[in-house]
């Protein structure tokens, strides 16, 4: 038996103003691998993942979850489903340790008093079970390293257990170290089950971690390849245009055409 995708889009179109954003975008997630969002630019990949974040609704088309329409229309609808999203300036606050920043929002309370003792708890079993080096939890965030915050962003948004991880851009600002460590969370995750959107500008990124590739240009899908299989210079050829309305090479065979 064939399950759908945990998250799919068919569809999809967005206009800010005079500016059409996205047309008729369709994209396909399966619970358990990385598909990278490559475009240049202005390609809609940011504008795509606000769609499915809830952040900027779609204006047409249709957003299915586990095989069923639904709306996401704000981003409390997105986190009702199980999408959590990581953006690029990871929205983390300095003054407050890695703790704080984990539990912000979900504090646990004991008869109105925050329990530091549990929060610290799960927060080293956290970041055991991701196998995250972190030097101290009770650390404010502001003395980590770029790589070590990125982590800690990304183990936030795991707090609620979602199906769907959404990240912008994740290692712009990134070391080669800090990178390797960053991949190693993303495979761990990915084998737990768990359907990842990487947008990433970085081709050896995308063959590094991505199972694969999805490119849009000029807010239009301009095709979807297998990294396993797909060349570097395809890729690019999509993401300039030297390649439009170049032809999707399926990472699954049983990966029905869109209607």
């Amino acid at each position: 038996m064939i399950h759908p995708p945990v998250l799919a889009l068919r569809g999809i179109s967005k206009r800010f103003g005079g500016v059409q954003a996205l047309v008729d975008v369709d994209l396909k997630l399966r619970a358990g691998e990385v598909v990278a969002l490559a475009g240049d630019n202005g390609a809609g990949k940011s504008t795509l993942v606000k769609v499915v974040s809830g952040v900027s609704p779609a204006d047409r088309g249709v957003i299915e979850w586990e095989g069923r329409p639904v709306q996401i229309k704000r981003p409390h609808d997105a986190h009702s489903l199980g999408i959590a999203t990581v953006y690029q300036d990871l929205a983390m606050c300095d003054n407050l340790d890695v703790v704080g920043n984990l539990f912000l929002g979900r504090e646990i309370d004991r008869v109105g008093i925050l329990d530091e003792v549990e929060m610290e708890r799960r927060a080293r079993d956290l970041m055991r079970t991701l196998s995250i080096r972190i030097p101290d939890v009770r650390v404010p965030v502001a003395a980590l390293s770029a790589g070590q915050r990125q982590a800690v962003a990304i183990s936030r948004s795991l707090m609620a257990a979602p199906k769907v991880l959404l990240l912008d851009e994740p290692t712009a600002a990134l070391g080669v170290e800090q990178t390797s460590h960053l991949f190693d969370l993303i495979e761990e995750v990915r084998d737990r089950g768990m359907a990842i959107i990487l947008i990433s500008h970085n081709m050896g990124d995308i063959k590094a971690v991505a199972d694969r590739v999805a490119v849009l240009r000029l807010g239009r899908n301009n095709g979807l390849f297998d990294v396993s299989t797909v060349t570097q210079e395809q890729i690019i050829s999509a993401v300039t245009g030297a390649a439009d309305n170049a032809v999707a090479h399926r990472a699954r065979p049983d990966e029905e055409a869109w209607p």
